[in-house]
């Protein structure tokens, strides 16, 4: 497994590196910074000024050298705007964004296997109909037209919620419910598909006929082994979330480091545009190696060190077949019908 975490984290270096040089390049092209922040009679000595002090008189490859070296001390500049830490601001505006696309998830999750399941003990049939228009609406609702909707009717029509702000459990109801669309329709599906598949497999139907009740079945056999694809999709959706809240957080003027990105882009906050974009790519490079692990721990069979495994265990077999008969191997992860057994 380390062997494999080391092998990840050097994969992920060249990604990484093309998104500093791709953010540096591109922020740079939303225009001049000095057109913003100083007046418009400014003088040419003003605005060499200028230049000189935030270090945009030199060549742009200088510029990207001196970013570079900035990065390898965490030394990410300072805000044309305020003056304050680039990195200081990112880090403050990051927890939020991770409490709201964590607490979205959650529930995504909770809903999505409760429905899912339920979907699944009959298929075909009336409620797993329902369920799966439930869940293809909500994955095709645009964020952004639910979010303005939501306040109309929630917000301003009836009063119920603030339209704003992070103050309060009120505050978090819009932006919550108007994230948790998306991945609730998309993890029900995963959810429901993986069901069916597990429940018509020969070890529920065995730990039927040994009168496990229906609890049981659901909850400790096909549960279990429906959940790799569903912790695969719900990582990705993660991802998602915190690289794609920003609309949501501009919308409802939610603190976090999506409407940060936006205001530093139409502010030309170079330096603060920078660390907020690095700082989301390492989170979402850190969230990658965290679900490989969490699928690995789940299913045995991908793991890196399955295939040593599995030699060695071929050759030890070989050796007691070749001195004598053999016990019977104890049940696994990968035999469920021997798990159910012996339940």
């Amino acid at each position: 497994m380390l062997t494999y975490l080391r092998k990840r984290i050097i994969s992920s270096a060249v990604p990484l590196l093309v998104v500093i040089v791709g953010v540096f390049a591109l922020a740079r092209m939303t225009g001049n910074p000095a057109a913003l922040y100083l007046p418009l009679n400014a003088t040419e000595a003003m605005r060499e000024d200028f230049a000189i002090r935030n270090g945009l008189d030199q060549p742009i490859w200088v510029q990207m050298a001196q970013y570079f070296g900035g990065v390898l001390r965490f030394d990410f500049g300072s805000s044309m705007r305020t003056g304050e830490s680039a990195a200081d601001m990112a880090l403050r505006a990051f927890p939020a964004t991770l409490q709201l696309a964590g607490t979205t998830m959650v529930i995504a999750i909770v809903l999505a296997v409760i429905v899912g399941s339920a979907a699944a003990l009959k298929p075909n049939g009336i409620l797993d109909r329902f369920c799966s228009f439930l869940s293809m609406t909500a994955a095709s609702i645009p964020d952004f037209w639910l979010a303005i909707v939501g306040i109309w009717v929630f917000a301003i029509t009836l009063g119920w919620v603030p339209t704003s702000g992070v103050m309060g459990m009120a505050a978090w109801v819009l932006p919550v419910a108007t994230l948790v669309m998306r991945p609730f329709g998309t993890l029900v599906q995963v959810v429901r598909g993986a069901m069916v598949s597990s429940l018509s497999e020969p070890y529920i139907k065995l730990a039927r006929s040994k009168g496990a009740t229906e609890y049981r079945v659901v909850g400790a056999h096909a549960l279990r082994n429906a959940a790799a694809p569903g912790l695969t999709v719900a990582g990705d959706l993660t991802v998602g979330l915190v690289n794609g809240a920003v609309v949501v957080e501009t919308i409802f003027g939610w603190p976090g480091i999506g409407k940060l990105m936006i205001d530093s882009i139409l502010q030309r906050d170079f330096a603060v545009l920078q660390a907020c974009v690095l700082l989301t790519a390492v989170a979402i490079f850190i969230l990658n190696i965290l679900i490989d692990v969490g699928y690995a721990l789940l299913d045995p069979r991908v793991r890196p060190s399955a295939g040593a495994h599995k030699r060695r265990k071929a050759r030890s077999e070989f050796r007691g077949q070749s001195n004598g008969p053999s016990t019977p191997s104890a049940p696994t992860a990968n035999n469920p019908a021997a798990a159910v057994l012996d339940a």
